[in-house]
């Protein structure tokens, strides 16, 4: 498979992913973790183990830090977050209390994803995650470079 085709392909499949998997937009109030899709979204861009800064996140989802600010407070308090402050930089870790709210508030839903996954043999399972965790791994560069840029 040549770079091009890996390119088409996965541009391809995405898509597909996302549409069968994706649910509806929710707001706060109808979520029992009670955060809403820009915290979803948030939570999504942070990991339990690598520490982002809050300035890089702000540049990335394009908003303010103020704002991205507000949002982290009330992420921390519910303990979504960790939040630590570094020399002169903030940075952000996800708790697991906060994957577990990702994970509820996804925009790929929970129940419609784990039935799609189960319809796959276990060689099919393994291969299929494997091969997201890969791609998902790839990006750690291209992320460290966008931090480093700004």
């Amino acid at each position: 498979m040549t770079l091009e085709e890996a390119v088409i392909r996965s541009q391809s499949a995405y898509p597909r992913i996302y549409l069968a998997c994706h649910t509806r937009h929710r707001n706060a109030r109808t979520t029992s973790e009670k955060i809403s899709q820009r915290d979803g979204a948030i939570l999504a861009h942070l990991h339990d183990d690598v520490p982002l800064a809050q300035s890089s996140l702000a540049r990335h989802m394009g908003v303010a830090k103020s704002t991205l600010s507000e949002a982290l407070s009330g992420l921390e308090t519910a303990g979504y977050v960790l939040r630590t402050r570094t020399g002169r930089e903030t940075t952000l870790l996800r708790t697991s209390t906060g994957t577990r709210a990702m994970s509820r508030g996804s925009v790929l839903e929970p129940t419609r994803l784990r039935r799609i996954l189960k319809s796959l043999n276990r060689p099919d399972l393994v291969s299929a995650i494997q091969g997201i965790e890969i791609l998902a791994q790839a990006t750690k560069p291209a992320i460290e470079r966008k931090r480093n840029a700004g």
